[in-house]
């Protein structure tokens, strides 16, 4: 081979390495994938973590996404993800697994059927930072990053057990408020009835609901109940949030965003339909996530925590709350 032959060849190499890099520098991330998606949901006037029963399309019933292997329900902006390809493909079902676990369950995934890109979120240590900390004697800074996996939900499947298909049964009617009433007792929290604002007061630690029959629809005290609830948890005692914000700055929207998913979180749990309670901070929502491709992943991972923090406390005995003033 000559040197001129030589030399074409390499720079044919090179130029195919710089396409390949070019195809994937222009592949979008999974964070601007999810939050592309999110943003056009709400420019829509919908909110992602209301929309599921609220859509025509919608067949499955309230609940959290899980796993059917592990029974494990999955968080944050997984939930986000999951709810919107159950309508989109009018699954009747929240039940999701990888291909491997399918097949680790007895059953297989059908042909021709395509998976759904959910993301755990993790962090590693780079080694020249690993090399820097040893060196100077120091803890190494570890990097953020996503790692992608495919599920597909049970109804894409054949051959898993039957108990693999069945929907989460919903609690009867008659339960959902004693249910929710029982949750709320069990928290501890310091409720006061009284007035025409729900708030969260985080320098004294209590909360401030209206009376129920100030509410047009009566099941909407309670979704209130555990908006402010997800606040509650921010406190410095509890998952230690940053909450003192002004009213309107980004801040003040972003954990608004955090209340607002965490209240939809937990309700879904209690098979309490979740709607938009502040349809008004759906702008200050865009303009957050225009501004930062990871704030929706960061406001539903808080929501997870904060929905998690308060389901915690279904199997406490219920602690008397402070009487109203």
């Amino acid at each position: 081979m000559t040197p001129e032959t030589t030399d074409t060849a390499t720079r044919g190499k090179r130029g195919r390495q710089n396409s390949e890099q070019a195809g994937r520098a222009a592949k979008p991330s999974l964070y601007d994938e999810v939050t592309a998606r999110i943003i056009a949901e709400l420019e829509a006037g919908r909110a992602p973590w209301v929309q599921p029963w609220g859509a025509p399309g919608a067949k499955a019933g309230l609940g959290l996404p899980k796993n059917a292997l592990t029974g494990r329900t999955y968080s944050g902006v997984n939930i986000l993800i999951l709810w919107h390809h159950i309508v989109r493909a009018g699954f009747a079902t929240q039940t999701w697994l990888t291909y491997a676990q399918a097949q680790e369950m007895g059953g297989h995934v059908m042909k021709g059927e395509r998976g759904v890109t959910a993301c755990h979120a993790d962090t590693f240590i780079p080694k020249a930072e690993r090399e820097r900390a040893e060196q100077d004697g120091d803890e190494p800074g570890r990097v953020p990053f996503l790692k992608r996996f495919t599920l597909f939900n049970v109804e894409q499947c054949e051959g898993l057990p039957e108990d693999a298909y069945a929907g989460a049964a919903p609690l009867p009617e008659a339960e959902i408020i004693p249910h929710a009433e029982r949750l709320i007792a069990a928290t501890g929290a310091d409720f006061r009835i009284g007035g025409t604002k729900a708030f969260y007061v985080p320098s004294q630690d209590f909360i401030r609901v209206p009376p129920q029959p100030a509410f047009f629809e009566q099941v909407n005290y309670y979704r209130t109940c555990f908006h402010e609830l997800g606040h509650w948890t921010g406190h410095e005692t509890r998952l230690a949030r940053d909450l003192p914000h002004s009213f309107g700055s980004k801040p003040y929207a972003r954990e608004e965003l955090v209340a607002e998913m965490a209240s939809a979180f937990v309700c879904a749990s209690l098979s309490i339909a979740p709607t938009v309670r502040h349809t008004d901070y759906i702008g200050s929502w865009l303009e957050a996530l225009r501004e930062e491709n990871r704030a929706i992943f960061r406001a539903a991972s808080q929501a997870s925590k904060a929905a998690d923090f308060i389901l915690a406390f279904r199997d406490a005995e219920p602690v008397k709350a402070e009487a109203a003033e």
